[in-house]
């Protein structure tokens, strides 16, 4: 078969045409506007890929086409999908297809409102170096995955993302995938421009949960708001949490540049741990991976320390971007409030007598949206300074959309530091004349003003120095 993805930069669309092409099909896709690390990520994966939509990129014998979700695509308007169309070429979308094509393959999903990816992976790597074929889907780039997809033999690990299929299809997208086993890491209100109320966000996990056969094994946090749906599912619940509860829990942590810990399983079981992840949340997102993996006996304790030993992580989750500076430049993913919340407290964690320096884009639509607008009274709780970006201006028209100026005097407020910065050159005038004993978070799910690639070299410039802080 002959694929198309339109907006293939998309981290979902990227990683199912990475599955596909695997599983022998033949892939093109396009994508505009685009910026690192998924367009530097795809322009390397030895498919064809344009930087602008045309109906002249489609292959004369293409067999689908599969649309991406972003607004900035314009769906049916997309000079691609008018082309394919006119064809009479079946337009689709990745989670349509990757449901479709791994029905009846036992399939794993990997929900919750934050730790997906990072477990996702997680779970890939280790089964892959324990010696398995599994297939896998992660919505993020890891340096120790060979590709974000991969179709595998046997078992498949897919990250189920609970936000709309299309603007058409108001089903979450891992509601057309056919879980076997689940591992739910969390179920905090999110997406708020589609879920405006937490009952909204809820309904579409109480369906998962329902869907889950009687001879499946559900991993879950052990957190009230799971514990009140768990009842719905068929499958076997086990509970896991970085406190004692009744299954698998962290003991004796000690944070530092490995992290070392008990894991603690039924009837005293303990195995230790040591990890290069930054983090409380990714203690209890390796919590999580390891007693489902164990659960399901499809490692060994040896294979699952050695595995979790050489995982590093996955991009933009706190990230070391500089190399010689004595501050440290730090990349966080903060599409979300727990996301946001999650990466500074892990920097106060691990650099506690530093004073952070957040530089964040509110760049999904629940930051940009008026409704949102009570998490900036304390996600920054921990900051010593804030510089906040403008929010972009894609699908503005689908919310009330918070200005710019909004944001800042709402985070000026709550008592917070901050400064509004227009442009890259305006954040790295800002921070280029720092003490010294600073650590520097950039925190967001988009370009955030190129900062990510221009700030480093920066920095490592002006505050460089032989070795790490």
């Amino acid at each position: 078969m002959r694929i198309h993805f339109t907006g293939i930069a998309g981290a979902g669309m990227s990683a199912v045409a990475l599955m596909m092409r695997s599983a022998g099909h033949d892939v093109s896709g396009s994508d505009e506007d685009v910026f690192p690390p998924m367009s530097t990520y795809v322009e390397n994966l030895g498919f064809p890929f344009h930087r602008r939509f045309d109906g002249a990129n489609l292959p004369d014998d293409l067999d689908v086409l599969v649309l991406g979700t972003s607004a900035k695509l314009g769906g049916d308007s997309n000079p691609e999908v008018i082309e394919a169309r006119r064809r009479g070429v079946r337009v689709t979308t990745f989670a349509e297809m990757l449901g479709e094509t791994t029905a009846g393959r036992p399939t794993t999903v990997v929900a919750g409102s934050f730790g997906k990816s990072t477990c996702t992976a997680l779970m890939a790597h280790i089964l892959l170096q324990a010696g398995t074929n599994p297939g896998w889907m992660v919505g993020a780039i890891s340096p120790s995955l060979p590709e974000t997809g991969h179709w595998g033999a046997g078992d498949v690990v897919l990250e189920g993302d609970e936000y709309i299929v299309s603007t058409s299809d108001r089903r979450s997208k891992f509601a057309l995938y056919h879980p076997d086993h689940l591992l739910l890491t969390s179920l905090v209100h999110d997406h708020v421009n589609v879920f405006p109320t937490f009952a909204e966000y809820e309904a579409p996990f109480l369906e998962l949960l329902r869907a889950l056969p009687g001879q499946g094994v559900a991993v879950m946090r052990d957190h009230p708001a799971i514990r009140a749906v768990a009842h719905e599912t068929k499958a076997r619940v086990v509970w896991y949490d970085t406190a004692p509860c009744d299954g698998w829990f962290s003991r004796d942590v000690v944070y530092g540049e490995t992290t070392s810990f008990d894991l603690i399983g039924p009837g005293g079981r303990k195995i230790a741990l040591l990890t290069g992840l930054l983090g409380a949340h990714n203690v209890e997102n390796i919590v999580g991976v390891a007693a489902f993996l164990l659960e399901r006996g499809l490692v060994s304790e040896a294979a699952l320390v050695a595995g979790l030993q050489s995982f590093a992580g996955i991009r933009r989750r706190l990230d070391r971007l500089t190399v010689t500076s004595t501050i440290p430049v730090i990349e966080g993913f903060g599409s979300s409030y727990e996301k946001a919340h999650s990466a500074i407290g892990a920097m106060r964690l691990h650099y506690p007598d530093r004073p952070l320096i957040v530089v964040f884009e509110p760049h999904t639509f629940s930051w940009r949206s008026r409704d949102a607008l009570a998490w900036y009274d304390t996600v920054f709780e921990g900051a010593s300074r804030v510089l906040i970006c403008p929010p972009p201006v894609h699908g503005a028209g689908t919310h009330d959309q918070s200005s710019h100026e909004e944001i800042v005097a709402r985070t000026r407020a709550a008592g917070v530091s901050v400064e509004a910065v227009a442009s890259a050159e305006q954040a790295i005038a800002a921070l280029s004349n720092l003490k010294g004993d600073e650590v520097v978070l950039l925190l967001s799910s988009g370009p955030l003003l190129g900062l990510p690639d221009s700030l480093p070299p920066v920095f490592d410039r002006l505050y460089g120095s032989p070795a790490y802080a």
